[in-house]
Parts: C-alpha cells; structure tokens; sequence
C-alpha cells in the first residue's frame, strides 16, 4: 500500500478534543460479525460508565441503527451551533448514513464524497464530552480506513475475525495494512467461536477453535477474548435491544465484559507530537508543543527557521533543508507509483522554495505544502528519515 498517495488536507476542520479516545473496530473480510461486535461493545462500555459515541462507518451497508433499534426514518436534529445532533440509544451516542438515507436508499458515493462522510460524522457531529469514541469500519483496506487512518489520530484498533482459516488469513492482510499507518492494534477479538447447545451444554467449534489466540501471538498483538456463536446475539441484532442491554450477565455479556474491561485499561497511546494540528510557518499558528517522549520512529518536535525544517527524534535531531524536502515528495505528481520513478524535474523547482504549512496525516506523516503551490505530499515518518541531511546531532 502506497501510504504516500495525496489526499487533500481539508483546511479549517475542527480539531477534534485531545481527551477524547478513538478506537476502530476493523475486520478483512465481511461477515465475521464486526458491526454486531461494535454494537455490544459500545453498549457494554457505556454500561460500565464510560460516555460512548458510536460513528457507522460503513456507508455502504450501515447497520448499526437497526442492531440498536435507531429508527431510519427520523433523521438527526440540528443544533443551534449547526452541527448534527447525534441519536442516543442504549446510553450511545451514534451516528449513521442509515439516519440520514432511511433503510430502502442506497448510498451511491464516489471515493471524495465517502471521505466528505467521515470527516463529517466525526468533527461535525456534536458529541458532547465523550470518553472514547467508536469507529465501525467497513470491511477491507479501501478509502473508508485510509480516509479515516489520515484524517484522525487513531488511538487504537480492534481486529475482529473468526476462527476460521480464510478469515484469520484475511484479517491478518487488514491488521498489517493498520500498523503501516501507525495505528496501533490493541487487540483481537475472535468472533463466533463456538456453539453451546442449550440444551446438553455440549460447546461445538463450528468454525474450528483456537485460531483468533494463534494468529494474535504470531503477530505479537493481544488477544482480547472470545465471543461465542449465540443466537441470542442474532435476536438482539434483530429486535433493535443489543444481548448486553437485554442480558447484561449472561456468559456471552461477560464475554464482551472482559473485552471492554481490555480497551479500558489500554490508554492507546502513540507517543510522540500531538495530532491532529495544522502549522502556518508564517505566523507561527498551530506549531505543536513538543512532546516529553515518543517511541522510536515518531517524531518529538518541529521547528523551522533559516536553516530549514528541524524534527527531533528520539534518538537523533535532523535538518532539512527546504528544497530538499521538496525533491524529496513523493506523491503521485511527483513519483511514479509503480516504479518509484521520479516524475518532478529539479529544474522546475526553484532554489527559494520553503514549506508553507505543515500539517498532521494520522499517526504516521505529515502533509506539507510548499511556496511553488505544490501542497499534495504526504511524507511518512520512515520516509522523513531517510532524506539526507545536510547537519544531524545525536541525542
């Protein structure tokens, strides 16, 4: 995946609070259950006391408004400020293309208008003070993560797979595509792992058993827990009542219990400079404070005087010299995506060139834009690192 490809910075967004937690529920593939899985989630951690927002992500096929019995013929009220007020359900707040197109009209969007979407039901939504705030992604590695992985600064995200070989396969494809944005992966959670029949307790592993656990310790990530093939779970999704709002203490609920009890204790935390800010280089507006400590790889601060831009790292303080940092882009303008090739002649860039603004892209880059009104780049920290300096110190 070519993390560098451009995606306009949408200047003037609202920043989003910096208290406020987001967590992706992902999957590879569809039908592992992740929208059912988000919904019980959302429902347990509110129920646990946390202030929950919920954003359906999936504009192509929501679901989510009828797993918590959201009507979709009533859409959203707008506040005095003009933001979209987001409906409650089962104590979360949740927002929806099902609210907005009702269950019998198809969203047909093209890749800018999915990207509008999000950006909207996250920054234009009036949340209120949230603890965390859920994103239930569709299912793959298309716009809707990148969108979403470039836009915000992701605390974490939850994998959701089955036990099954295909989807543990799969779902390893999407875990890897989250970590080249830096998104950091809190955790597996292995859907439909087994059937226990109500009638002689025998456990049946329709789905095989035990792979969501493997794959979790090949890839170094944790393993949140298990949730068992109910049909209570199907009930719930169908009657609009969520099996941990109907049945908050029956083993399945506690199987979810323990899940929320993981995302709670882990902070997601990436280190590094605070996103999301947007940094004229002029007046000086949006720099980032510099921040106390960051893991390797992600920078600790900015700066930028006569000399070029300055990034500390935690092992190393590097200068780049402006020009340079423009020959170094490597969107689809100025890099063949294929072979790499370089497509910018450096004779068209002048000698004076400097960077205008500077702006964060997720967890994993920055978006810079230039003098010569070249301003689709996005360099990824790994790619930062590389352009050779004309000074370094080490830390």
């Amino acid at each position: 995946m070519n993390t560098s490809k451009s995606l306009s910075h949408e200047a003037g967004a609202e920043p989003l609070s910096p208290t406020r937690r987001m967590i992706a529920v992902a999957s590879g593939k569809g039908g592992v259950g992740k929208s059912t899985v988000t919904a019980n989630l959302a429902v347990m951690l509110a129920r646990q006391g946390l202030r929950v927002g919920l954003v359906d992500a999936d504009l192509y096929g929501p679901s989510i408004p009828g797993m918590l019995g959201i009507p979709g013929d009533r859409p959203p009220a707008m506040s005095p400020g003009g933001k979209i007020v987001p409906t409650e359900a089962h104590g979360v707040k949740v927002i929806s293309m099902g609210m907005l197109t009702g269950d019998d009209k198809p969203a047909i969007l093209r890749g800018p208008m999915v990207t509008k979407y999000l950006r909207m039901f996250v920054t234009q939504v009036d949340w209120g003070d949230l603890d965390l705030l859920l994103l239930d992604l569709p299912p793959g590695t298309g716009d809707t993560q990148l969108t979403l992985a470039q836009s915000f600064p992701l605390s974490g995200a939850v994998v959701v797979t089955t036990p099954q070989d295909v989807s543990l396969k799969i779902a390893r494809r999407g875990l890897r595509m989250l970590e080249q944005v830096n998104v950091p992966i809190l955790g597996i959670v292995e859907n439909m792992s087994g059937f226990t029949c109500p009638c002689c307790g025998e456990v049946t592993h329709i789905f095989h058993q035990g792979g969501g656990e493997r794959i979790a310790a090949s890839l170094g990530v944790p393993y949140l827990g298990a949730i068992p093939l109910d049909p209570a779970i199907v009930d719930g999704g169908d009657s609009g009542v969520p099996l941990t709002a109907s049945a908050p203490e029956s083993p399945t609920a506690l199987a979810y219990a323990k899940v929320a009890a993981a995302l709670v204790a882990d902070t997601g935390a990436v280190g590094g400079l605070r996103a999301p800010f947007d940094w004229d280089i002029a007046s000086g507006r949006g720099q980032p404070a510099p921040a106390p400590d960051a893991p390797s790889g992600r920078p600790l601060a900015l700066d930028y005087d006569a000399a070029g831009l300055t990034i500390r790292w935690s092992d190393h303080v590097q200068r780049i010299d402006p020009r340079d940092l423009r020959l170094a882009c490597r969107c689809a303008a100025c890099r063949d995506e294929m072979s790499g090739k370089r497509l910018l002649d450096p004779e068209k860039v002048p000698l004076d060139v400097v960077p205008t603004r500077i702006w964060s892209v997720g967890n994993y880059a920055f978006g810079v834009a230039f003098s010569d009104g070249h301003q689709s780049g996005i360099y990824t920290f790994p790619a930062l690192r590389e352009i050779e300096s004309p000074e370094t110190e080490d830390v």
